[in-house]
């Protein structure tokens, strides 16, 4: 490893949480995967399971048995643990509001009801935060010796595969309903690093009024067979957010973060984002698209945003931001793209991923919107391969660049890897998108006069409790990012 003290742009107590080392660490796309690893994982369980998420559907299929012996669905599966195993206990904690949609779901009240008669299962609704705030965090920690650290929420209409295949039959919620194509990542975790976020999930626990949770004795990894380590013997930076508190200041590790790692990225940065919202972000990447010699960016996002209120939100000030942005990139670096199937459908885009050069690799749970940086409570976790001597580190994180792409445009990660070698990441996305399962680029929608007054003065994307409350004539997406005269 480098100078312990030579750290770049990760800065414990600044940007970050904590570097902690990663026995083995790996990145999962997509919940199919996803969903099939913690299965595995938590089947090793000895002593703790803690689950927490802004988002829980006991009804859907956590992986496949396999002939495990175990229930398939999240609820029952859950339950069957703690009763073959007499040491284990299930700590759960979900955002209060999105709960009270959830009970709602088919039998879901009778397993919260199941599970609260059971005294090894624990379950807590997060309702310590401001008003318009969510519990944002998704992190597993198994026997504090193994985590999961991402995007992806134990729910409903979150599985796919990788190839996300138009009318896929079996994505299907639980009512038997179909839902829409859906990209998401996560990572896995093991060492040092999960037992940071064990603290980290432990200190949420009792903030949202959970009872005393002791650290544990080592234990033994429950890192399933089932999942390949793409790292080893590496350190992994945690960031935060969390609005101000009675007696706790703002946590800003996330958005700090963010402007270091967009103000040291030389030739690209690659981001997946459920939003693109932010202005704080926007105007850091106005000012790399300004320099002669700046990075290529790209940003992936979904065609439009989910529900009703949060097109309203995301979308227009999206509109907005991409104008604005456009403006200033003279020398034709920045687009925004959108995937779909081979059919044409949108492929809803949930992951919250950056990766910069072969350099950087973030996964987490915040998105590029204002909420993610300052009001909702958030984790990510970075690799940095300049704190480690090894070229591998970096061909590691390309790969996963190239993966991704090559999973957006049906294409052999390898022809991703040499068109960006020859033409540069735009130049090989656009001469690699075709038709079928596809890159999208995104075009400024027009915007009624009520959408961009919304928009621009950030009225339902606040950048945390106190501009709730501020005069609208001191707020606004364009209050420092203008146009270059």
């Amino acid at each position: 490893m480098n100078d312990p003290d030579d750290t770049g742009p990760l800065r414990a107590g600044l940007n970050c949480y904590r570097i902690e080392t990663a026995t083995r660490a790996s990145v999962i796309v997509d919940a199919d995967d996803y969903f099939n690893v913690a299965r595995a994982a938590m089947l090793k369980a000895r002593k703790r399971i803690v689950l927490i998420g802004w988002d829980f559907d006991a009804r859907i299929r956590l992986g496949r048995s396999n002939d495990d012996g175990a229930p398939e669905k999240v609820g029952d599966f859950i339950y069957w643990l703690v009763q073959q195993n007499p040491e284990l206990e299930v700590f759960l904690l979900r955002w209060d509001l999105g709960a009270l949609k959830t009970l709602v779901r088919g039998t879901t009240i009778f397993t919260v009801l199941k599970w609260m008669k059971h005294d090894r299962i624990h379950t807590k609704l997060d309702g310590a935060h401001p008003p318009a705030a969510s519990h944002h965090q998704k992190i597993v920690v198994i026997d504090e010796a193994m985590a999961f650290c991402g995007g992806i929420d134990m729910t409903q209409d979150r599985w796919d595969t990788r190839e996300h295949r138009h009318d896929d039959p079996r994505r299907l919620r639980p009512n038997g309903k179909p839902h829409k194509p859906w990209h998401d990542a996560t990572t896995a975790l093991e060492g040092p690093v999960a037992k940071a976020l064990a603290d980290v999930a432990r200190d949420r626990w009792v903030a949202a009024g959970g009872g005393p949770m002791p650290a544990l004795e080592p234990q033994a990894s429950p890192w399933p067979d089932v999942l390949d380590a793409q790292f080893t013997d590496l350190p992994i930076a945690i960031s935060r957010s969390a609005p101000e508190a009675e007696g706790q200041a703002a946590i800003l590790e996330i958005e700090r973060l963010y402007l270091d790692q967009i103000a040291a990225a030389r030739r690209y940065i690659y981001a997946e984002s459920q939003y693109f919202a932010s202005r704080r972000v926007a105007e850091a990447i106005a000012r790399r698209l300004q320099e002669a010699d700046g990075p290529e960016i790209v940003i992936i996002n979904p065609d439009s945003a989910q529900g009703w209120l949060e097109p309203l939100a995301m979308d227009t000030a999206r509109a907005r931001l991409h104008e604005a942005l456009r403006r200033h990139d003279k020398n034709g670096r920045f687009k925004i793209y959108t995937p779909v199937t081979s059919g044409g459908e949108p492929i809803y885009v949930h992951a919250k991923i950056l990766i910069i050069d072969d350099e950087v690799l973030r996964i987490g749970s915040s998105n590029l919107n204002n909420r993610s940086m300052r009001l909702d409570t958030e984790c990510d976790v970075t690799i940095n391969a300049a704190l480690v001597d090894n070229p591998a580190i970096g061909e590691t994180i390309r790969s996963i660049r190239n993966g991704l792409i090559g999973e957006h445009l049906a294409i052999a990660p390898e022809r991703i890897d040499a068109a960006v070698a020859a033409q540069g990441l735009i130049g090989a996305i656009e001469s690699l998108r075709g038709t079928g399962k596809t890159l999208v680029p995104y075009v400024t929608e027009d915007l009624g006069p009520i959408e961009a007054w919304l928009a621009d003065h950030e009225v339902l994307d606040p950048e945390g409790p106190d501009e709730m409350f501020e005069a609208l004539h001191k707020r606004g997406l364009f209050r420092r990012l203008r146009k270059p005269k």
